[in-house]
């Protein structure tokens, strides 16, 4: 509720409290008091896979121009998977696909499969991106430490999946 001045009566009674209802957290009134509101984990979630698929989309981009790459791709060959046969093909594709449907299925599933489903995934594709790290490019690494904080926080943050109070 606000004052005749328009100034939240939340910003005059002091203490950083929440908005009822609002998710907003309401610090002291001062120059530089930022509106900061909380994000729902089902948000942060997807945010974090779409940030991840953004790495593998880059990564994997920047893997184009080291050298030999386009040839072994010209050679029918995918790195170290060995030739690019329909399996290999159609397992590289789920891999990558399943990321990509976390980001919408994140903020659709019901909290329990979510919260299992997020934590299981985001250990696995932490260990998958640990497995391929090892004696590649310098870039490589870069994004692929950067990947395994991503799927860390995404076990994390469904890990530590806020619970109702009752």
């Amino acid at each position: 509720m606000a004052r005749a001045d328009g100034v939240p009566r939340a910003y005059v009674e002091g203490a950083r409290k929440v908005s009822k209802g609002t998710g907003i957290n309401m610090p002291k009134k001062s120059d530089d008091a930022f509106e900061d509101l909380k994000i729902n984990v089902k948000i942060k979630l997807s945010a974090l896979w779409a940030t991840v698929m953004f790495c593998y989309v880059y990564g994997d981009y920047f893997g184009l121009y080291t050298p030999g790459t386009v040839q072994q791709m010209s050679d029918g060959k995918m790195g170290p998977l060995g030739a690019a046969t329909q399996g290999v093909l159609v397992g590289t594709s789920a891999m990558m696909a399943i990321p990509s449907l976390m980001v919408f299925l994140s903020l659709v599933l019901p909290p329990r499969v979510n919260r299992v489903l997020n934590v299981v995934l985001g250990i696995i594709y932490t260990l998958i991106i640990l497995a391929s790290m090892p004696g590649t490019w310098a870039y490589y690494i870069f994004f692929g430490v950067i990947e395994v904080i991503l799927t860390l926080s995404v076990a994390w943050y469904a890990w530590k999946w806020p619970r109702l109070r009752a």
